[in-house]
């Protein structure tokens, strides 16, 4: 991954396997978000191939397929701010599919209620909170059940309980319907509490130092990884 001449990463090498909560974790600029926005296409590597299933990204993009498969949640929700709720989720269902008002409403309010926002339609961004607003977002990017949901900080600005309630939902939606889920984090509790395996970014190397459950790393990894994720404690 680059930037014209600046290089971001490196031989990055690995696989997500279905149905796993995969973490992409590490220190500030070592190119958590930039990684989660090739996965998704946003940008393009300049030397490689990531591959979903057998199809190449690129072939997927082009053929206008991707979007059915994932979905993607942002940092501060990405909601549009003279839309209501309602309107904000239901806009993938309007770009993408041939549904009746009917059923798009049915299926909104479905998705709402799946997060803990049943009711809330037809609110609107500044009436809601910051976790409310996370949810929300996160409901927008299940409206299709994509194979895959792609997280960048989701619990960026909240406080310990509304974050503590989110991760209990990403838990909840990777039990009930097997979604692939792919988070950019830094937060310690999240990282141990719903994490199945996660990549290590390293900006000094510019490549990843390891690679596996949270708690292994911890114990077992480079002393890098055990530092981070131990916020500078001494671990056996």
């Amino acid at each position: 991954m680059a930037y014209d001449d600046y290089v971001v990463m490196v031989d990055l090498d690995f696989k997500i396997n279905p149905g796993e909560i995969f973490l992409i974790i590490g220190g500030s600029g070592c190119g958590k978000s930039t990684l989660l926005k090739h996965l998704i296409g946003i940008e393009k590597v300049i030397n490689g191939v990531i591959y979903y299933g057998d199809s190449d990204i690129n072939q997927l993009l082009q053929s206008g397929n991707i979007a059915q498969k994932f979905g993607v949640l942002y940092q501060s929700g990405a909601l549009w701010g003279d839309l209501t709720i309602a309107e904000n989720v239901a806009l993938p269902l309007h770009y993408h599919t041939n549904l009746s008002k009917k059923e798009i409403a049915e299926f909104v309010s479905f998705k709402l209620s799946l997060v803990g926002l049943g009711g809330f339609e037809s609110f609107y961004p500044f009436e809601i909170s910051g976790g409310m607003k996370k949810r929300a977002g996160l409901a927008r990017a299940m409206i299709l059940d994509p194979e895959f949901l792609f997280f960048d900080e989701p619990s960026a600005g909240l406080d310990p309980l509304s974050s503590k309630r989110l991760d209990d939902l990403i838990l909840e939606i990777r039990d009930c319907f097997g979604t692939t889920i792919v988070i950019v984090t830094h937060e310690l509790a999240s990282i141990f509490a719903v994490g199945d395996r996660a990549i290590y970014l390293d900006a000094k190397t510019k490549t990843a130092l390891d690679i596996g459950a949270p708690e292994w790393l911890l114990h077992h990894s480079d002393p890098q990884v055990c530092y981070f994720l131990s916020r500078g404690k001494s671990h056996g």
